[in-house]
């Protein structure tokens, strides 16, 4: 009788058990699947430890749920205290209607990381699909290297929704994938700025992760399950 108390207490039990791991797994977006494959969480999904601002300050941004989220009036970057040369970088976005933000590469502490780096572009496209307030260039939709290379359009999910975004940096080769779909596929030694401005961060080989505040249109963008996995530079 009492191993089949315990057996049916141990039952009763198991769901709470795994939606509490289930709840853990969401703050830091890393299931055994990706431990396995050697993927880390860089935001831990509580706070901004690992994190710095442009000027000191984090203030521009603030954690909730575990969520990292940039408020309407932030204007203050922030990156990552470790550098990173070539690595996968998986994470969710949402964005209210005209969140604007970016994810930085290889960047260094600076105000302008889209040129001292890379920026992957992070936009609410439909908020500004009718021209107003500005018209957007082919290098300034979602996903896009700001300045650089134009992204694949129409793959991104309303405002409101998370999406799934992969950026893929290995050596010379950049790519962004956005819930499923390849929207950038880049030979960095190939590209030429679009935007007539000195890029020297396409040749950095290593730099922060970052993301960028641009004071949006009273609009936040939520980022979640932030995660890295280092790789090694491929053999010419």
């Amino acid at each position: 009788m009492r191993l089949l108390y315990f057996a049916t207490m141990l039952m009763l039990m198991c769901p709470a058990l795994l939606q509490a791991d289930s709840k853990k797994d969401s703050f830091s977006g890393i299931g055994s699947k990706e431990a396995a494959e050697g993927f880390a969480p860089i935001f831990d999904g509580k706070s901004l430890d690992g994190w710095v601002g442009l000027n000191g300050s984090t203030d521009s941004y603030y954690v909730k749920d575990g969520m990292l989220i940039c408020k309407k009036t932030g204007r203050e970057h922030i990156f990552t205290k470790e550098k990173f040369a070539n690595f996968v970088l998986r994470l969710q976005i949402k964005m209210d209607p005209g969140g604007n933000n970016g994810v930085g590469i290889r960047t260094r502490k600076h105000k302008s990381p889209h040129l001292y780096g890379m920026e992957s572009q992070v936009l609410e496209d439909d908020y500004y699909a009718d021209g107003d307030p500005i018209t957007l260039l082919d290098y300034q939709h979602h996903g896009s290297i700001y300045g650089v290379v134009p992204a694949k359009t129409g793959h991104l999910k309303p405002a409101g929704q998370w999406n799934d975004e992969e950026i893929i940096c290995d050596g010379r080769r950049l790519k962004v994938i956005l819930n499923g779909t390849e929207i950038v596929d880049a030979d960095l030694d190939k590209v030429k700025p679009l935007d007539g401005k000195e890029h020297p961060g396409l040749k950095y080989e290593k730099g922060r992760i970052s993301l960028h505040a641009h004071g949006n249109y009273g609009a936040e963008v939520f980022f979640r399950n932030i995660r890295v996995k280092k790789l090694r530079l491929k053999a010419p």
